[in-house]
């Protein structure tokens, strides 16, 4: 597909989202025009597997009839292998085709079957591997809802309306060399964030950042046996991880806000992710963490910036906070998730965190934490500071903090990256500029002047452990120097202009009797 199809599915897409834009906020239009349009995949998928298992024996999936025993012997000998091989079943009638076709017919009312057929797509994976994929995967899509309209035929006219512009979208699933689809759904994930004011920072982190993320961690590799986000958001900066190499065996995230989980879990499914290589799992990642004994290859996160924690006393022996002294304070979580990934990073991995700046200065049990990374693991391997205003819902500068278990140096490398931005009108953002010279300079590890430095555990020490980044990178600049001879010359020359024009004045006062000024 070229980019112009692309943009236009992208363009179809987003005017679809906006039949449903004067019914409610961004959020919620965002849960069902992205359920739909999932659905819509699944069906797609499923039609496309079914036809192929089918070919030899001369049968279309979608002619097969559902009533008579030859048909239901077919059905389930194509439920047995979808569910093996994508991980769910639908019948022909079940079919979002099928589905938008009966909603065209005069009279329709397609609200109960459509959510019907929705629980039967999760039901279809109960008893196997890949039911907790699939669990409730589209309760946020209420269709019950009074947003959609103040009778159930408004409610049905609206639905039906979504389900037909959508029909006529070719999703182009069967070029499977592709992921025109995927990137549609990451831009209107992109395009709701935008809308969703403080809230877009809960499950979307701009691309840029996840760009550079993503780059930072893949640096010198071509496969990677693992990645984990311990804050997964949408999962799509799990998933830019993938675009930076040929191969992302398995992919590991947690995710707190049960909507955003969805979300997320849709986002796997969508861009081709094997439901067997996939492992999301929703609860709170530092009080109930879903994935111990477990260490990683990548870990990139964008953590909620200063966000409240427990901090409860039992977590002095958990094995993820217990070695460093100090707990982080309970209305700063920055450091419980540094902790938390450190802890799941493998001993030959990358990981890459996105912080409020405040995390590289503040004192007390912050500033004990930071020392024992720094002094006795030897962990911190870059300070990378980014401009301010380039994220959702804030607009304060951040850092990412880049941490490996066997380093092969004593420097840490700290860039400036705060003037590296293209200036919006409401958020600033990276080009790709911006992300080449940001990600270069990480993986060149060389001094440029007002822009990178190299120093030692022993100059950090000097400033007790403060990671404040122009203590480290200089960007001062001297003016200009002043020609002082130049300057008296024009002052020289400006006086006497000056007495020229006083004279002239005065004399043209005196021809018209008038005082002249002094």
């Amino acid at each position: 597909m070229t980019d112009e199809q692309k943009h236009s599915l992208e363009k179809a897409l987003w005017g679809i989202a906006n039949t449903l834009r004067g019914k409610m906020n961004a959020d919620e239009f965002r849960d069902y025009i992205l359920g739909f349009i999932f659905y819509k995949y699944l069906s797609e998928r499923l039609h496309l597997y079914a036809d192929e298992a089918l070919k030899e024996d001369g049968i279309v999936f979608a002619d097969i009839d559902e009533t008579t025993p030859e048909g239901q012997e077919l059905l389930a000998a194509v439920q047995d292998a979808s569910t093996e091989a994508l991980g769910y079943f639908l019948k022909p009638s079940e079919l979002f085709s099928a589905v938008a076709a009966r909603s065209r017919k005069p009279g329709a009312f397609v609200l109960p079957e459509l959510a019907t057929i929705l629980g039967n797509i999760e039901r279809s994976t109960m008893g196997t591997a890949s039911e907790e994929d699939f669990d409730h995967l589209f309760e946020d899509l209420d269709l019950t809802s009074t947003k959609l309209g103040r009778t159930e035929e408004a409610k049905n006219a609206l639905i039906s309306k979504v389900l037909t512009h959508l029909d006529g979208i070719d999703f182009r699933l069967a070029d499977t060399d592709s992921d025109v689809l995927g990137d549609a759904y990451e831009y209107l994930i992109g395009m709701f964030a935008s809308g969703a004011g403080k809230k877009a920072g809960e499950f979307y982190t701009p691309q840029a950042v996840s760009t550079v993320l993503a780059r930072i961690v893949t640096t010198g590799k071509e496969r990677l046996r693992s990645v984990y986000d311990p804050t997964c958001g949408s999962g799509s900066l799990l998933l830019r991880v993938a675009r930076e190499v040929r191969e992302v065996s398995d992919f590991y995230g947690q995710e707190m806000n049960r909507t955003t989980y969805n979300l997320a879990r849709m986002n796997m499914i969508l861009h081709g992710v094997h439901y067997r290589n996939f492992d999301l799992r929703q609860d709170d990642t530092l009080e109930n963490p879903m994935h111990e004994g477990m260490t990683f290859e990548a870990i990139v996160a964008n953590p909620p910036f200063s966000a409240n924690w427990s901090a409860k006393d039992l977590f002095k022996t958990d094995d993820r906070f217990a070695d460093y002294g100090r707990l982080p304070p309970a209305s700063k979580a920055d450091y419980a998730f540094v902790m938390h990934m450190l802890h799941h990073l493998d001993d030959k991995g990358v990981m890459a965190v996105v912080l409020p700046h405040g995390a590289l200065f503040r004192g007390g049990a912050e500033g004990v934490i930071r020392e024992y990374i720094i002094r006795e693991k030897n962990w911190l391997d870059a300070v990378i500071g980014l401009p301010a205003n380039i994220f959702y819902g804030t607009g304060i500068p951040t850092c990412i903090m880049v941490f490996k278990k066997c380093r092969e140096t004593e420097e840490v490398l700290f860039v400036d990256a705060s003037t590296e931005f293209v200036r919006g009108k409401n958020q600033n953002w990276l080009d790709e500029p911006n992300i080449d010279r940001i990600v270069n300079g990480f993986r060149d590890r060389v001094e440029t002047p007002r822009f990178s430095h190299l120093t030692t555990r022993e100059e950090i020490a000097a400033n007790d452990y403060n990671l404040n980044i122009p203590r480290y990178v200089d960007t001062y600049e001297a003016e200009q120097a002043v020609d002082m001879k130049a300057v008296t010359k024009n002052l020289t020359a400006l006086d006497q202009g000056m007495a020229e024009i006083d004279a002239n004045i005065r004399k043209v006062c005196a021809q018209l009797g008038l005082e002249a000024p002094v």
